[in-house]
């Protein structure tokens, strides 16, 4: 008879659990980073990591586009010389969180490869049926990872709630800044910004 050999033993991967109790694998970025190296993604898939869990984005609509593309492109054209701004970059918050924000605004001597929560001015999202995904779940996150500012722009309406003073249980102070009133970040205050003085049609 032969001799039975004990195989690898395989990993114990972690779990997480959502809202309706069952348990989910848990995966990492650096996981989530080699499944899109070997193809597992296509181009068209838009997919995030929260806690650990792939979570599926909405798509974008014409709407969404614009607002991004004029409030964008404003920003772009005030921001001073040693900020950078991104559009929709992969930031890797943590070993568990893969985010592609609509904007994000940081220092310019901190690559995107380095960028920790702290280290961000400025976080926004442009909204339509992601709303209230946007304003529950994600400021949790944000503010946990210490992001200090974040706004979450309704495209429909242009109304802004504006989230500051992240803490580990959520932001500690939201305010509603309607689109004829005027946006700064706090730490751009130079940066003013009305969106109903856009061009989004």
């Amino acid at each position: 008879m032969n001799e039975m050999r004990p195989g690898p033993v395989p990993r114990q991967r972690a779990t997480t659990q959502t809202a309706d109790g069952l348990p989910r694998l848990k995966w990492t970025v650096e996981e989530f980073d080699a499944l899109a190296e070997h193809g597992f993604f296509t181009e068209d898939d838009r997919v995030e990591l929260i806690g650990g869990e792939f979570v599926p984005m909405s798509p974008k609509g014409n709407r969404h586009e614009v607002v991004r593309g004029e409030l964008g492109r404003w920003i772009s054209d005030h921001l001073p010389k040693d900020i950078k701004i991104y559009f929709e970059p992969g930031w890797r918050a943590d070993p568990n969180n893969y985010f592609e924000p609509d904007i994000v605004i940081f220092p310019a001597q901190i690559g995107l490869e380095n960028l920790s929560g702290p280290d961000i001015l400025l976080i926004i999202e442009i909204a339509v049926s992601s709303l209230s995904f946007d304003l529950e779940l994600k400021a949790k996150i944000y503010a946990g990872l210490g992001v200090r500012e974040y706004w979450v722009v309704d495209a429909k309406t242009l109304e802004t709630m504006v989230h500051l003073e992240p803490g580990a249980q959520g932001y500690g102070k939201v305010a509603s800044v309607a689109p004829s009133e005027t946006l700064a970040p706090l730490a751009l205050p130079a940066l003013t910004v009305s969106l109903g003085a856009l061009k989004v049609g």
